[in-house]
């Protein structure tokens, strides 16, 4: 391992009990934001950039290896969900403020600022959720589909249910708040019993 490889290792956690695999693919390393949290049992490997006040949760798996993962600030994958690429087509893109429930599967797909993806959905390749729209618990989003801003589709597959409710909106930006001041609890939590 390369000196310059060896510090962001060491920086992510990986080889500490309780940490973080965090790996390089093809010389490639993740870039982890200094003010995310990445929890102990995540897989971050390959080309993949994950912003500020991002969290990702126990047991995600997120593979940038023939594609790119880009990840914008105050996001949250949370636990068990899986992001990968296209070889093909297009890398997996998720920007600010986005939640991603439990279990999800993401593939080759953009999620726009503020969205919900709910758990155990699957958006699949060549998606886009746009800003502020919703993909309901279970959901399947099929190749290709654009899930409007402001509608919540669910279903497999994935078809229009209704209009997003304001209690919703406010919803999705209060989630996204808590899971970035959750995450950062953890980290520093985390970082005191390592010291």
């Amino acid at each position: 391992m390369s000196d310059t490889g060896r510090a962001k290792a060491d920086r992510a956690g990986a080889g500490r009990l309780g940490a973080a695999l965090i790996h390089p693919y093809r010389g490639t390393w993740p870039r982890i934001d200094p003010a995310a949290f990445v929890a102990p049992g995540a897989v971050v490997a390959g080309d993949v950039e994950i912003g500020p006040g991002c969290s990702i949760w126990y047991n995600c798996t997120l593979r940038g290896d023939v594609n790119v993962i880009r990840i914008g600030r105050d996001s949250n994958i949370q636990d068990g969900t899986v992001i990968h690429v296209s070889r093909f087509g297009q890398g997996t893109y998720i920007g600010d403020s986005v939640t991603v429930g439990h279990m999800a599967l993401l593939h080759a797909c953009m999620l726009r600022n503020g969205c919900f993806i709910g758990m155990q959905a699957t958006v699949m390749d060549d998606c886009v959720v746009e800003a502020g729209a919703m993909v309901a618990a279970g959901a399947l989003v099929t190749p290709g589909k654009t899930v409007p801003q402001g509608t919540v589709w669910g279903g497999r597959p994935a078809k229009y249910m209704r209009d997003i409710r304001p209690d919703e909106v406010a919803y999705f930006a209060d989630t996204a708040r808590h899971y970035a001041a959750m995450g950062a609890e953890y980290a520093a939590a985390l970082k005191a019993e390592s010291v």
